[in-house]
C-alpha cells in the first residue's frame, strides 16, 4: 500500500486528488466522534444512571483505543490495498456507531465507542500515507491544509455540533445522525477509490503489538485517572509508570528488530531531525488545544451558567476559522515555506493561552470568543506546515511508520493535556476550598493556574519553531532557505 509509484498519474498540479478528498471527508466524519460526547455527559448520567467519572469514559475509552490501535496500523496498511483498508476502517466504525446508538446499558455503549475508535485509528494513517504517496511535493502544503481540517478541526467542532444535536433530543441522536453520513461516505468512497501502490507481505511481531497496546494504552489510561480525585492518585501514578516502562521495553525491541527484520514501528523515523522536531511541536500544540477544550466548557457552563448549546455556539467561530484557514495556510506553505507560518503561529498560541490566564466571573464573552479564535487560528497556522514538513522529511518507505508514530503521540499528547489541566485545576481548587474559599472562586483560581501551566509549556513551541528548517526537498533532505 505505501509503496511509492513514481509514474503514477496524479491529479493536475495544484489540485487535490480525488482519493485524498474522499479520505479527508471520511477522516473528518470519524474523528469528529472523538469529542462528540463531551457535551452529552449530563444526559448519559441521567439516562443510564452512571456517575460523572464513569460517563467520562465514553471520551476516555475512545482516546485509549486510538492510542492502543494506531501503533499496529503501519503494519496493517502495508498488508492491504487502499480499498481494503478503507472498507475495513469504515465498516468497523459504522458497526461501532450502530452498537452505540442502540446500547441498552452503559457497558454496551462503551463497547460501541471502543469499536468506533478502532475504525477511526486506521483512517488517519491511511490518509497521511496515501497523501504522501500521490501528491507531488510542491502541492503538499495545500492538500495538507485540507487534512488539517479533518484531524484538527473535527475535534474542535465536536462539542459545538453535539450541543446543537442535544437540543433536539436524546444522546442517541449523536450516533443516529452519524450513521447515514458515514454510510454515504463509505459507499461513494468505495465507488471512487483507486488502490495506491501494492500490498507488501510482512509478519506481525505479536510481542511488539502487545507491548504497544499495553504501553500506550496504559499510559493514556493512567493519565486519564489523574482527574478523578486524590483517591486515585496512587493507582494512576503506578499505571503511568507501568505504561512508561512497557513503552521502554517496546522501544528496545523495535531497535533490535530494525537490525534483524521489520519492526512494528520503525523508530529510525526519529533519526530524521526535522521529523523529530515537528513531532515535538505537534505534541505540545495538541496538548494545549485539548487542555483548553476541556477547561473552556467547564468555565462557561459551571461558572458562567451557559447551556451546552450556548457554549458550543460561542466556541464554534474559532473551530470554523481554523477549518476555513487550513487550505489557505497550506497554499502559503507551498509559496513561503514553514517558518513564516510556524513562528507567528506558535507565538499566537502562547499569547492566547496567556490571555486565558485572566479569566474571571465578569470577563466579556467577546473576549473569550476572540482569545479562542486566536488560539484556533494560531493552531491552524502551525499544524498544516508541521504535518507537511515532518512527513516530507521522511523517505517514502517510512510514511506508514511516520504517520503511525504521529497519530499515537497525538493521542498521548491529548491525554497528557487533559490529565494535566484537570489535575492542576482540581489540586488548586481543593486546597482553596479546604482553606474556606467559596467553591466557585476556588474553581476559577484552579482554572487560572491550569492555563498558566499550559502557557508555560506552549513557550516551548516557539523555541522548537526557530529550530525547524523552512522546507525539505522531495527526497526528504533539509533545505534551509
Amino acid at each position: 500500500m505505501p509503496a511509492a509509484i513514481e509514474d503514477r498519474p496524479t491529479a493536475q498540479a495544484g489540485r487535490t486528488p480525488l482519493v485524498v478528498r474522499l479520505l479527508v471527508l471520511a477522516t473528518f466524519v470519524v474523528i469528529l466522534n472523538e469529542t462528540l460526547m463531551i457535551n452529552a455527559i449530563p444526559r448519559l448520567m441521567e439516562s443510564l444512571h452512571v456517575t460523572e467519572q464513569a460517563a467520562q469514559w465514553v471520551s476516555t475509552a475512545f482516546m485509549l483505543t486510538m492510542a492502543a490501535v494506531i501503533p499496529v496500523t503501519g503494519w496493517f496498511l502495508q498488508r492491504v490495498t487502499t480499498r481494503q483498508g478503507y472498507a475495513i476502517a469504515m465498516g468497523v466504525f459504522l458497526a461501532g456507531t450502530a452498537v452505540s446508538a442502540i446500547a441498552p446499558t452503559f457497558a454496551i455503549l462503551l463497547a460501541g465507542r471502543i469499536i468506533q475508535a478502532a475504525g477511526t485509528a486506521v483512517m488517519m494513517p491511511l490518509l497521511m500515507t496515501t497523501l504522501m504517496t500521490v501528491v507531488p511535493e510542491q502541492d503538499r502544503g495545500k492538500v495538507m491544509g485540507n487534512v488539517t481540517l479533518a484531524i484538527s478541526v473535527a475535534p474542535a467542532l465536536g462539542p459545538a455540533i453535539s450541543g446543537l444535536i442535544l437540543q433536539l433530543g436524546s444522546w442517541r441522536l449523536l450516533f443516529v445522525a452519524v450513521i447515514p453520513i458515514a454510510g454515504a461516505v463509505t459507499y461513494f468512497g468505495l465507488r471512487q477509490l483507486d488502490n495506491i501502490g501494492e500490498p507488501q507481505v510482512s509478519t506481525l511481531d505479536w510481542a511488539s503489538a502487545s507491548m504497544a497496546t499495553l504501553g500506550f494504552g496504559g499510559l493514556v489510561y493512567g493519565l486519564s485517572l489523574f482527574g478523578e480525585g486524590e483517591s486515585n492518585l496512587g493507582p494512576s501514578i503506578g499505571i503511568v509508570l507501568a505504561g512508561a516502562a512497557t513503552i521502554a521495553f517496546f522501544v528496545i525491541r523495535q531497535l533490535k528488530l530494525q537490525r534483524t527484520g521489520a519492526p512494528l514501528m520503525d523508530l529510525r523515523t526519529l533519526t530524521h531531525r526535522t521529523f523529530a522536531l515537528s513531532l515535538a511541536l505537534m505534541c505540545i500544540a495538541f496538548l494545549a488545544m485539548m487542555g483548553s477544550m476541556i477547561l473552556l466548557p467547564l468555565y462557561l457552563q459551571n461558572l458562567r451558567g451557559l447551556t451546552p448549546l450556548e457554549t458550543g455556539l460561542l466556541l464554534m467561530p474559532g473551530g470554523l476559522a481554523m477549518g476555513l484557514l487550513g487550505p489557505t495556510v497550506g497554499r502559503l506553505y507551498d509559496r513561503l515555506g514553514s517558518r513564516p507560518l510556524i513562528i507567528p503561529g506558535s507565538i499566537g498560541i502562547v499569547l492566547s493561552l496567556a490571555g486565558f490566564t485572566q479569566v474571571s466571573m465578569s470577563m466579556p464573552y467577546w473576549q473569550v470568543l476572540a482569545l479562542h479564535a486566536l488560539l484556533m487560528v494560531s493552531l491552524a497556522a502551525t499544524f498544516t506546515p508541521i504535518f507537511t514538513l515532518g512527513m516530507g522529511a521522511l523517505p517514502p518507505n517510512m510514511y506508514p511508520h511516520g504517520s503511525s508514530i504521529l497519530g499515537t503521540l497525538q493521542q498521548v499528547a491529548a491525554a497528557v493535556g487533559t490529565a494535566l489541566v484537570v489535575t492542576v485545576m482540581s489540586a488548586r481548587s481543593s486546597s482553596l476550598v479546604a482553606e474556606g474559599v467559596a467553591a466557585s472562586s476556588a474553581q476559577l483560581s484552579g482554572m487560572k493556574l491550569a492555563f498558566v501551566v499550559a502557557t508555560v509549556l506552549a513557550v516551548a513551541t516557539i523555541a522548537v519553531a526557530f529550530l525547524l528548517p523552512n522546507r525539505t526537498n522531495a527526497s526528504g533532505e533539509v533545505m534551509a532557505h
